[in-house]
């Protein structure tokens, strides 16, 4: 197992994975892109922005220079979100050794390059580094509960897998294996696109059956762009797809879900935006798998609609009208 990690990126789930892996006794490290923010957190032993009200580890170390962070570690874990990773990850590369294998938790889709987050990092570093994705349906307020969970994790090579697999698994986080990288990664990106079509159902309320109509017709839209970009369709069934979608599409902390909820009463893409701290990816993610879909010639109604809402296009009532007077078809 390894002994000394460090998790790149002070977000909500960067603090939760420090929590995990001081809890499994590994030698953690935090490390922030800003070191004033980062001088906080430790100062404050809590991440008082992202994950307030929740202790960090006694243990867990923070550190905030760049080579004295990355030197030493056995595994790195990227934390970044999408549109930060490659500026993140650029100005790390000279201090990340040949070898070492990151495990990377962010879910997105770069908008310039339409590369997923591995992809960046494999782009970024030359291929010098193991890549791995830890990814499900993980609310970091019920991990840091301890309540249960579980996660996946896809790497091309199964040894390194099973150890990353041991290393974050606890009593109450269960934690897979897959050998589908591209699968989980993809599925992790396009979930949060639907959870705000989610949202936008509750906030208008429009009931539980169009959620489960959402739910179901969303996840036809993920396995065939997932199956165009080389995916296998089985992984789409599993928890980073199906079941990252559900926790997403049905959980009140979600920040997708909660971003569509706020548009769906009626506030504007900047208002809605503003009303959080936290990244909401799957705006800027909507963007990327649009384009991907007209790239690979895939259908994919759900998403382009909340693509034309995001950008002003349409409103919610035009954009669910627009779905329910499509042309009918097999399912």
């Amino acid at each position: 197992m390894f002994r000394k990690v460090t998790i790149i990126g002070d977000g909500g789930m960067g603090s939760v994975c420090s929590m995990l892996l001081c809890e499994n006794g590994v030698q953690t490290t935090l490390w922030g892109h800003d070191k004033n923010q980062l001088a906080r957190i430790a100062a404050a032993r809590e991440n008082v922005v992202f994950l307030p009200g929740y202790p960090l580890p006694d243990t867990l170390k923070y550190d905030s220079d760049d080579a004295g962070a990355v030197k030493n570690a056995e595994l790195l874990v990227s934390a970044v979100p999408c549109q930060f990773d490659r500026r993140v990850w650029a100005r790390l590369r000279p201090y990340v050794s040949d070898g070492v294998p990151i495990v990377s938790i962010t879910k997105g889709i770069e908008n310039d390059t339409l590369l997923r987050p591995t992809q960046i990092l494999a782009q970024i570093l030359g291929n010098a580094n193991p890549l791995a994705v830890l990814s499900g349906p993980n609310i970091a307020d019920e991990l840091v509960r301890k309540l249960p969970a579980t996660a996946t994790v896809a790497c091309k090579d199964p040894a390194l897998a099973q150890r990353i697999q041991q290393v974050f698994n606890t009593p109450y986080f269960r934690v897979y294996t897959n050998d589908d990288l591209t699968g989980v990664e993809l599925a992790g990106a396009m979930k949060n696109v639907i959870a705000i079509a989610a949202g936008i159902i509750d906030g208008i309320g429009a009931g539980d059956n169009a959620k489960a109509a959402l739910i179901t017709r969303g996840l036809a839209e993920i396995q065939r762009l997932g199956v165009a970009l080389g995916a296998r369709e089985k992984t789409f069934d599993g928890l980073s797809g199906l079941g990252d979608l559900v926790t997403t599409c049905i959980s009140p902390k979600g920040r997708n879900r909660s971003f569509g909820e706020r548009i769906g009463k009626g506030l504007s893409v900047t208002e809605a935006l503003g009303a959080t701290q936290s990244v909401v990816e799957g705006v800027s993610t909507c963007q990327s798998i649009v384009a991907l879909a007209k790239k690979y010639a895939v259908e994919m109604p759900i998403t382009e609609a909340v693509h034309s809402i995001i950008n002003g296009q349409k409103t919610v009532k035009q954009a669910i009208a627009d779905l329910m007077n499509r042309q009918l078809k097999a399912e």
